[in-house]
């Protein structure tokens, strides 16, 4: 049992995932810094200094709807920058890579039925009529 953990513990994808989580959670901070003490400030110039700040009370109860407004920022932030750091370029590199055939030019219609079928058919599945043989592209 401590054998299969450890082959766990050292697989790849798991160090991977710890690496990720460990430079996501410093990636946040920075954002959350960034948002706090420098765009927080910016946006509120004709108003509040931060709006970590703002607050309502209700009897004894504080809501700080400020220091949602802080995190709903570096949260956008954060989302935009993986979006267009992480998701989109590896997005069109897969799309480069990609070398599985069209679907499309997988299949042919029928000449009787004009059901999709297989190129290598010789056999229509929906109506049996006897179909010639396509002849191959590969080589």
């Amino acid at each position: 049992m401590l054998k299969d953990f450890k082959a766990f513990i050292l697989r790849g994808n798991v160090v991977d995932l710890a690496v990720g989580v460990v430079i996501g959670v410093a990636f946040g901070a920075v954002i959350t810094a960034f948002v706090k003490d420098l765009l927080t400030p910016l946006i509120s110039i004709g108003g509040h200094a931060n709006f970590a700040n703002l607050n309502v009370r209700v009897h004894h109860s504080v809501f700080q709807y400020g220091d949602f407004l802080n995190s709903l920022i570096a949260f956008l932030i954060l989302a935009a920058a993986v979006f267009f750091a992480v998701v989109l370029p590896v997005n069109k590199l897969m799309a480069l890579r990609k070398t599985e055939p069209d679907p499309a030019s997988l299949t042919r219609d029928c000449p009787k039925c004009l059901s999709s079928i297989p190129q290598a058919a010789t056999r229509c599945a929906f109506c049996a009529a006897d179909i010639e043989a396509v002849a191959s592209s590969e080589g």
